[in-house]
């Protein structure tokens, strides 16, 4: 504590502390300790009925995040014409993957289906946290089964509107709304504006885009700005304008189908949210 104006005193420091701590050699029950927490960390990726590894792809579709996964629920997926081929296992902080293939809207998951007309055609729905550290494992334990050449993927996620940086109020923006990043060998025409510059976007989405552009693979990601976090009808249909594109047109259900699928999967929501009231 300085005793008059202008004196100068010198803050206690841990610097010497931390290089002492840092330089203390690991014990073998830290060892263990961290040998176990990068162990629960692994992901798995379990596929069921694929002939062989890796299989031919032609077109991957995931969507990252429940308002994405609800969209292809609602719009794309149909227990007729698709199957249940893969799963992905993972832990961390927050998230606590399902073990089932049978899920809600709030649970954690991550699953893989195939179209049974056309096997080469992927969907992912992936609805779970992905953290920095476990994200390697899931580009190279998804992609490192399937086979690169002639594929090409498509990403849906959402976001914070207020993530979204422009000159103008983000109060004054008419949300939500799609916006498009892709690799340079994606060629065909994108369904929405490109997100401007200095826009980023980040997690599972980014490293997804970001192992496209690595390996050359024609790839675009449709980011949804919204301003409501939880599972919500407006944000889901703002994916709608991609159900024209090339990649998702011939995957189309039934409109009927697809507003009774939405309305079940925001009454589940619904149900789940009142039992803590």
């Amino acid at each position: 504590m300085a005793t008059f104006f202008g004196e100068v005193v010198v803050a206690p420091s841990r610097a010497g502390l931390d290089e002492e701590e840092e330089e203390r050699e690991e014990t073998p029950e830290d060892r263990e300790i961290r040998r176990e927490l990068e162990k629960k960390r692994e992901i798995d990726v379990l596929w069921s009925g694929m002939a062989q590894e890796p299989f031919v792809c032609s077109r991957f579709v995931v969507a990252i995040g429940r308002n994405a996964a609800a969209f292809l629920s609602s719009f794309i997926l149909d227990s007729v014409c698709w199957e249940v081929v893969g799963v992905v296992k993972l832990w961390n902080e927050w998230c606590r993957t399902s073990s089932t293939t049978n899920v809600l809207p709030t649970d954690s998951f991550c699953l893989f289906y195939r179209l049974i007309s056309d096997p080469t055609v992927l969907l992912c729905q992936c609805s779970c946290y992905v953290a920095e550290d476990q994200q390697y494992q899931w580009l190279e334990k998804v992609f490192g089964s399937m086979q690169k050449e002639g594929l090409q993927v498509t990403i849906l996620s959402t976001c914070p509107v207020a993530d979204y940086k422009t000159q103008e109020s983000t109060l004054t923006l008419a949300s939500p709304f799609l916006k498009a990043l892709k690799t340079k060998e994606f060629q065909e025409q994108v369904c929405c504006p490109l997100l401007e510059q200095p826009n980023i976007v980040r997690d599972l989405p980014a490293a997804v885009l970001s192992y496209c552009q690595v390996w050359q693979i024609p790839a675009v990601l449709y980011q949804c700005y919204t301003d409501v976090i939880k599972l919500d009808t407006v944000t889901i249909e703002a994916f709608k304008p991609l159900l024209s594109s090339k990649t998702l047109k011939s995957l189309v259900k039934d409109a009927s189908e697809s507003t009774k699928m939405l309305k079940k999967f925001l009454t589940a929501t619904e149900s789940h949210s009142n039992i803590y009231i």
